[in-house]
Parts: C-alpha cells; structure tokens; sequence
C-alpha cells in the first residue's frame, strides 16, 4: 500500500525570475550548487523542455540513489517541474514543481514535492528526507543568488579601486612633470 507525501515551501529571493527558473530547473546549473544532487545530467537533447529527460544521481548520504524524471510543465519563467519516470529505492513516484512569482524587490519561490512511498513505515523517514532536500535547495538557492550579488559588487568595488590608482599615478607623473 502506497503512502502519499504533498508539501510546499516558499521563499523570498532578491532575484529575478528568469535567473532563478534556469537556476532551479536546468540540471547542469543546478548539479553545481545543490548539495542534493551528486549529479544532474540530460538524456537525450540538452534543451529545457517540456517533456525533455533528466537523470539525476543523489549522493550518499542520501543512499546514492539514480533516477529519471521527465519534465512536464516548462513555462519560463514563470513555472516548471519534472517527475520521475520509474520507481527508485522505495520512492514510487516523485515530482517537484517551481513556481517564481515576480514581487517588488525579488521572486517569491514555491517548491511543491510530491511522493508515494511504497511502504507506510518508511513514509516517516521519506518525508523528513523530502523535507530536508527542499528546505536546503531553496537555501542554498538564495545563497547562489547572494554569492553572485556578492561577487559583482567585488569586482565592481576592485575595478573603482584600480581606477582610483591609476587616476593617483596620473596625477604623481603630471606632478613630477611640471617640476
């Protein structure tokens, strides 16, 4: 008898929706930044489409389990998800959708999994693991996001550093010049 887990997460993202949409769904950017996924690979065409293929691979902690989703609904960059195609380890059917609503001042992200367990003893185990993977993928989204903010602003602050200097040298051999 099969055990159904649905639960939502939401967060607010000081980014724009089309960064976060490829951020979330395209699986070569996202086996880079979340730790949930040793790795995220197409199969087939490498297009972010509905019903292109995806084989995913989570890492050991999370019993290395592989399968393959199918995505579904793409609606850049708006809405997307993906659902696996065969069971895996007691997962029998596993589906994740995004949905980036544009605010004032960022993106309101909603990640909505949903999961039948194969077996009601491990439906406890399976939905705190489910739980931990979302609250951590929207975390570690965010600071995706903070980490290339914070690198801008670096290279934007050296940048007007070098300026600075090179305006001081300047100004030292104009001064050396008049002399």
């Amino acid at each position: 008898m099969s055990e159904p887990i649905t639960f939502k997460d939401t967060i607010v993202i000081r980014s724009r929706p089309d960064t976060l949409f490829r951020l979330a769904l395209d699986p070569k950017r996202r086996e880079k930044w979340d730790p949930n996924y040793a790795q995220a690979r197409y199969v087939g065409e490498e297009k972010l489409t509905s019903g292109a293929v995806v084989r995913f691979k989570l890492p050991r902690r999370l019993l290395g389990l592989s399968f393959t989703a199918r995505y579904g609904q793409v609606q850049g960059p708006t809405r997307g998800g993906w659902e696996s195609v065969q069971p895996f380890g007691p997962v029998e059917k596993l589906t994740q959708g995004w949905i980036f609503k544009p605010i004032p001042g960022g993106t309101e992200v909603t990640l909505s999994t949903n999961a039948r367990v194969r077996y009601r003893w491990l439906a406890k185990p399976v939905e705190r693991i489910l739980r931990q993977m979302s609250a951590s993928a929207l975390l570690e989204l965010q600071r995706q996001v903070d980490k290339q903010g914070a690198q801008l602003m670096e290279d934007t602050a050296r940048e007007y550093q070098q300026k600075q200097r090179d305006a001081e040298k300047a100004a030292k051999q104009a001064g050396k010049k008049k002399k």
